[in-house]
């Protein structure tokens, strides 16, 4: 279902009076490698995230930080590739009901293909795409074939941008707009920038789509700040690192106190 998938299934979850959660996972990370990833998707699923982030391993991740990184190479150490994940992928598609966005960078498109990758991408149910290294310039090399096969091509939009080029980016986004909450790199961190209301309110005024802060969201408490001025927040470096540990009742706690909109702690 592709886009339509992902604007249902938010819709239902904000119909609640929810914020939107997304958690971020590495593809193959964890015992078993991409043996794992239904197990991992129906419990994120269950403990109320609104999609689920599945970042492909690769050996030059430049938008992410340590936390990610080493579990991109614990990943690729049990041999995970792209064809490996969407195989899996389209074992449990017809029972699958949770929307997957798969983030991945350009070079393993385009050695994959771009036309081939749309394709099975949706042939194996992925419904969104996130690609941090192609900008707006240079993104008509595959917003085609995304749309051709109905596939959510996600932005990214970054602090640093000047106004005219967030409101471009908020008018292009499909699925949800992911807005960039920090200057950097992913990874926890204990605050976010002084300006991020109004960068996130900017960008609430000009998407048509949710728009979801990620970056540097660890907590519930960051999860409702940011929230009070967007969707929902993205949270991939807290995520990777509990499941990891293998503390997977931390994961579900994180989720279900950040989706309600009551204050942490009432």
């Amino acid at each position: 279902m592709g886009k339509e998938k992902i604007n249902q299934y938010f819709n239902n979850i904000q119909a609640n009076d929810q914020h939107l959660f997304v958690p971020y996972i590495v593809a193959g990370d964890g015992e078993n490698g991409v043996q794992n990833l239904p197990e991992r998707i129906q419990f994120l699923q269950d403990s109320g995230a609104a999609a689920i982030e599945l970042g492909i391993p690769f050996s030059d991740p430049v938008a992410d930080g340590p936390t990610i990184q080493e579990g991109s190479i614990r990943a690729l150490e049990q041999g995970t590739t792209l064809k490996k994940v969407l195989d899996v992928l389209a074992e449990d598609k017809e029972t699958r009901t949770i929307p997957i966005v798969l983030m991945t960078y350009v070079n393993p498109i385009f050695v994959f293909g771009i036309e081939r990758f749309a394709a099975e991408c949706e042939r194996v149910g992925v419904d969104g795409i996130i690609i941090p290294d192609i900008p707006l310039e240079e993104e008509d090399l595959i917003a085609e074939a995304l749309t051709t096969h109905n596939i959510a091509f996600i932005r990214l939009a970054a602090l640093t941008s000047t106004p005219e080029r967030l409101q471009e980016i908020a008018r292009r986004s499909e699925g949800f707009l992911y807005a960039v909450a920090v200057k950097g790199t992913t990874g926890v961190r204990t605050s976010h920038e002084d300006n991020i209301s109004t960068y996130l309110t900017t960008l609430k005024k000009h998407a048509s789509v949710p728009v979801l802060a990620g970056f540097g969201v660890s907590n519930p408490q960051q999860a409702h700040e940011l929230g009070a001025h967007c969707d929902g927040v993205i949270v991939g470096s807290k995520i990777v690192d509990l499941l990891h540990q293998g503390k997977k009742a931390k994961v579900r706690t994180l989720i279900e106190e950040s989706i309600n909109k009551q204050e942490v702690g009432t």
